[in-house]
Order: structure tokens, then C-alpha cells, then sequence
């Protein structure tokens, strides 16, 4: 009886022990960022997109002459989201009333 109960106890303590030792995986994600340049008050019509060489874009089946050939945003989140980027955050900058919004979208994918 005592040997049945003496090899429970381990049992139970070896398989509780296994579960703690796993480790959770971090994901690693790549980010892009595109600036696009819009006409101040006029709704999402983008004047210009800029996109700078940048190492998530090596190896992708996106290209920054493709992105730079959008012309709004929604169409922009809709092409990024067709090739599984995800996104994450935009910034922008006005100056003044007239002039130009800078804006910044930040863009990821899962490596």
C-alpha cells in the first residue's frame, strides 16, 4: 500500500512539474511603416505615398512601387491586409489649415 501511494506521489509530481517547465514562444513580428501624404480636408484622398527601402520589405511579394500606387487609404489597409500585414497605428502631422497631413502608418507581420 505504501509502495502503490509512495508512486503516486512522484507520478503527480513529475507530471505537474513537466507542465511548468514549458515555456510560452514569443512572437517576433516585422514592421513597415508608409508614409502617405493626403490633401487637407478631402477625405482620405491621398496625394502621395512614400515608402523608404526597409528590410521587411526584402523577399516580399509587395513592392514599394505597387504600395506608391494606391490612391486611398482604404484601398492601402485593403492591399496591405491581402498579403497578411496587420495594422497597428497611424500617426499624423498638420502644420497648418492649408497645408498638407503627413501621416504615418505602422504596419506588422508575423515572421
Amino acid at each position: 500500500m505504501k509502495y502503490v501511494l509512495a508512486s503516486l506521489v512522484v507520478v503527480t509530481l513529475m507530471l505537474a512539474t513537466t507542465s511548468e517547465m514549458k515555456s510560452q514562444e514569443i512572437k517576433k513580428f516585422e514592421f513597415l511603416e508608409i508614409i502617405v501624404i493626403q490633401k487637407a480636408n478631402n477625405r482620405g484622398k491621398i496625394k502621395r505615398i512614400k515608402v523608404e527601402e526597409q528590410e521587411s520589405l526584402e523577399g516580399k511579394m509587395i513592392t514599394i512601387k505597387k504600395i506608391e500606387k494606391i490612391e486611398g487609404t482604404s484601398a492601402l489597409l485593403n492591399y496591405m491586409n491581402d498579403y497578411n500585414w496587420e495594422f497597428v497605428d497611424r500617426q499624423s502631422i498638420v502644420s497648418e489649415e492649408n497645408d498638407p497631413v503627413w501621416m504615418s502608418y505602422i504596419f506588422r507581420k508575423a515572421k
